[in-house]
């Protein structure tokens, strides 16, 4: 059974996109801890990303690397943090999220509330500097 992120990339569910290559997709996380927060997962269905290859993990830290460049252009922050949590859904991904503070990161706090204007404006904003 596919996962919901599968289901993303093959287009069956919308998202906000903000890029993708042959092995990798990246999309804003609809429940964002921060705005700007964007999921970077593999095409390939797996559900810990330790049990990827070790060039396929390379591959995917370096498109993160392109993404979290562009999110730190486009969103106030002073870094953007990296998380891998894996539970939440059963697809290898990667957050990112721009982060000033240490507690920005506390995936415990209220989430940002986004309308879908603001996402779009978000996912422009980062999308236009890739």
């Amino acid at each position: 059974m596919a996962t919901i992120f599968s289901k993303i990339v093959k287009g069956e569910i919308p998202c906000y996109k903000i890029a993708e290559d042959e092995r990798f997709f990246a999309f804003l996380d609809i429940n964002p801890v921060m705005k700007g927060h964007t999921l970077v997962i593999p095409k390939r269905e797996d559900d810990y990303i330790f049990h990827l290859e070790d060039d396929e993990i390379g591959a995917m830290m370096v498109f993160a690397k392109k993404v979290a460049k562009a999110i730190e252009k486009a969103v106030p922050c002073k870094r953007i943090a990296v998380a891998v949590i894996g539970l939440e859904v059963p697809h290898a991904h990667i957050h990112l999220i721009p982060i000033s503070q240490e507690g920005d990161m506390d995936f415990k706090k209220e989430h940002v509330k986004m309308t879908p204007e603001e996402f779009v404006e978000v996912q422009k904003k980062i999308v236009a500097n890739l």
